[in-house]
C-alpha cells in the first residue's frame, strides 16, 4: 500500500516536472521567436550594412575625386586670374598713354596754329603802321594824289608780305574759265570761237592759301554763239 502510494507520488512529481519543462521549453521558444522577429525587424535591409555606412562608403570615392578635381583646378584658376590682372593693367596703361598722347597733340596743334598766326601777323604789322601814318597826314597841306599814291604803296607792300607768307592771288584775265577757282557773274559775246569760255574781266580777284581756296575770282566770261 505504502509502495503504491510512493510510486503514485513519484509519477505525479515526474508528470509535473515534465509539464513544467514542457511549458518552460514552449515559453523559451516563444521568447526566442519574438527575439528573432525583433532582430529581423531592426536589422537593415540588403547585405546587413547600415544605409548611412553604405552612403558614406559610396560617397567617399566621389568626394575624393571632387577634391582632386578642385585641387587640379586651383592652379588653372590662379593662372587665369593672373592673366586677367595683366591684361587689365596693360589696358589701363594703354588708356593712360593714349590720353596723354591726345592731350599732347591737342596742345601741340594749338601751339603750332598760334605760331603760324604769329608769323603771318609779323608780315602785316609794318603795313598797318604805314596805314596809320597815312591817316595822320594833314588834308590841308597834302593833295589827294599824294594820299592815293601812299595808300597804293601800302597795299602793294601788304600784298607782298602776304604773298611771302603763302597767299596766292587769282587774277585770270584772258585765261580759260575754270569753275573750280572762278565764279562767273556775267557773260559777254565772244568775237571768235577761240575766245569762247575765256575770262574777259575780273570784278574781284580770288585768293588761295596753302592749296586752300579762300575765295574764287569773280569774273566775266566770253561766249561764242553762231
Amino acid at each position: 500500500m505504502l509502495a503504491s502510494a510512493t510510486r503514485a507520488g513519484n509519477e505525479t512529481r515526474s508528470t509535473v516536472r515534465d509539464d513544467v519543462k514542457s511549458g518552460a521549453d514552449k515559453t523559451a521558444r516563444e521568447q526566442m521567436e519574438r527575439n528573432d522577429e525583433v532582430a529581423a525587424s531592426a536589422a537593415p535591409q540588403g547585405d546587413g550594412v547600415p544605409d548611412d555606412a553604405e552612403a558614406t562608403t559610396a560617397s567617399t570615392p566621389k568626394a575624393d575625386s571632387e577634391e582632386e578635381d578642385s585641387d587640379a583646378d586651383m592652379p588653372v584658376a590662379r593662372e587665369s586670374d593672373r592673366a586677367v590682372a595683366e591684361l587689365r593693367d596693360k589696358y589701363l596703361r594703354l588708356a593712360a598713354e593714349f590720353d596723354n598722347y591726345r592731350k599732347r597733340t591737342t596742345r601741340e596743334r594749338a601751339e603750332s596754329g598760334a605760331r603760324a598766326q604769329g608769323e603771318l601777323l609779323k608780315h602785316i604789322v609794318d603795313s598797318l603802321d604805314d596805314l596809320g601814318r597815312v591817316t595822320t597826314v594833314d588834308p590841308a597841306s597834302t593833295d589827294a594824289r599824294s594820299v592815293i599814291q601812299g595808300v597804293d604803296l601800302v597795299a602793294k607792300k601788304l600784298m607782298k608780305s602776304l604773298v611771302a607768307a603763302g597767299l596766292e592771288l587769282i587774277d585770270p584775265v584772258n585765261q580759260t574759265f575754270d569753275p573750280s577757282v572762278h565764279e562767273a557773274v556775267a557773260t559777254e559775246p565772244a568775237l571768235s570761237p577761240e575766245d569762247d569760255h575765256v575770262v574777259s574781266q575780273v570784278f574781284q580777284p580770288g585768293y588761295r592759301f596753302g592749296g586752300q581756296l579762300l575765295r574764287p575770282a569773280r569774273v566775266v566770261v566770253r561766249q561764242w554763239s553762231q
